[in-house]
């Protein structure tokens, strides 16, 4: 069968299917970095072009007759750890042009991937915008929530799958039950990380000073003292600002004067704006903090006036790092060994988090965020992202802060490859091709069907 893919970056779409045994006539992507790294995984007269939007408004000719449909559209805009902003953002909008192809075009399959948040997003109005466009242009859709730590793959990154067969009665043939049973209840971490491998990045000196400081802080607590489950915000120790009736930007300069802010800062003799920069950034919001944040600021307040006595010290020099987000501490691992460097570590911008070394947290488009092996004091590998994306063999961006983008983007390969054998290998007008179930290596040889990472 013919496909194209949309939003393609590195090729997760372009991988799956090709292993299957089908052929990409189109392919588009913005950024002329990645498509120039698409044209190295997929061959230098790949039929590859840029802006979609442009294509579709000046010449959707452009975009050959297809089977398959992919695209893995922009999600920022959708998920929740943006603004959330759906088809007001520019990039939300890029669905449009996946419709325009879909009714010019009219392909026998398409397939879609985002976060799953956009079938809530906007009290599910944006998901029931788009089943309104589906059924207009004659699709039956399902959609399923799949991450590939169900399927054997150590990396936690919920996404939503979206498939649509063209015809009444189309989906009758298909179930994502029969994806379902791939999916595996071990992980086995270890397949997928190599042991101190040479072109490692090691954590710099700045942020093991800072876990050092950290684990320094879990010392001092008593064994019988609990280490929280909840955020811990550094910044709360000592603080007594107002945050629940009243609030810091309803104060006037001087009101807000008799209270302290981070770690304890008085906040007297400041001007208004000196004293909203000495509150945590969450506080210097205009509106009222939500019931979750109160809850956490009440917690580490109690937290530290119940412990003050073991940990004072240390705080005085987690008040001194650099940043704002290392000064908040998640602590994800509950009541096993109290060894930081023992786990997977992250540096995000809620906070420096620790988790058990099950499975990676999801790979995101930002360098800093890159995941921690703590046992190794080391940032995975660009190999290692390359297994967590399903994409082993495939080349990335020299730049490694453009490579890990570039992962963080990227549709899991294997997920795709699962979906696609069951909905490409089902009956259209009675008749299966025998190309749908043909497997093949990136090199286009003929290999045994089997689904590996």
């Amino acid at each position: 069968m013919r496909f194209i893919d949309l939003f393609a970056g590195l090729g997760g779409f372009h991988k799956a299917l090709h292993e299957l045994g089908h052929e990409c006539v189109f392919a588009s992507e913005l950024d002329p970095v990645l498509r120039e790294t698409y044209k190295q995984n997929w061959g230098k007269n790949i039929n590859i072009h840029g802006d979609i939007r442009k294509i579709v408004k000046d010449n959707i000719d452009l975009i050959p007759d297809h089977d398959i449909l992919c695209a893995g559209f922009p999600c920022q805009p959708f998920s929740k750890a943006g603004k959330q902003l759906g088809r007001q953002d520019y990039r939300g909008t890029l669905f449009d042009e996946i419709v325009k192809i879909l009714e010019v075009r009219k392909p026998k399959f398409f397939i879609l991937e985002n976060v799953r948040f956009i079938a809530k997003h906007d009290n599910e109005e944006t998901w029931k915008a788009m089943k309104v466009e589906f059924k207009r242009l004659g699709y039956e859709v399902e959609h399923n929530d799949y991450s590939p730590h169900e399927f054997g793959i150590p990396q936690h990154r919920q996404r939503i799958f979206i498939v649509g067969i063209f015809g009444k009665n189309s989906h009758d043939n298909f179930s994502f039950t029969n994806v379902d049973k791939y999916k595996k209840s071990v992980v086995e971490l270890g397949n997928f990380i190599e042991s101190n491998p040479l072109n490692s990045k090691k954590l710099p000196k700045a942020n093991q000073d800072c876990i050092k400081l950290w684990q320094e802080f879990i010392d001092a607590l008593p064994k019988d003292v609990k280490i929280p489950g909840f955020p811990i915000w550094g910044m709360e120790f000592g603080a007594d600002y107002p945050f629940e009736k009243q609030y810091p930007h309803l104060l006037s300069t001087n009101e807000l004067s008799q209270y302290k802010g981070n770690f304890g800062i008085p906040l007297k003799g400041m001007t208004k704006e000196e004293q909203l920069a000495n509150l945590p950034s969450y506080a210097r919001v205009e509106g009222e903090f939500p019931g979750w944040k109160q809850r956490y600021i009440r917690y580490n307040r109690q937290f530290y006036k119940d412990n003050k006595i073991y940990i004072k010290k240390v705080v005085k020099q987690i008040a001194k790092l650099p940043s704002q987000s290392w000064q908040k501490f998640e602590w994800n691992v509950g009541d096993n060994e109290r060894i930081i460097y023992n786990y997977l570590l992250q540096f995000r911008a809620s906070g420096i988090r620790i988790k058990k070394p099950d499975f990676f947290p999801s790979l995101v488009c930002t360098n800093t965020q890159i995941p921690i092996i703590g046992w190794e004091s080391r940032y995975i590998t660009r190999r290692e992202g390359l297994k967590l994306q399903s994409l082993t063999g495939l080349k990335l961006p020299e730049n490694d802060n453009a490579a890990f983008k570039a992962l963080g983007n990227a549709v899991n390969a294997k997920i795709v490859k699962l979906i696609a054998t069951q909905l490409l290998s089902i009956p259209l007008n009675g008749l299966a091709s025998k190309e749908k179930t043909m497997n093949m290596d990136l090199y286009g040889n003929k290999v045994p069907h089997i689904l590996t990472a």
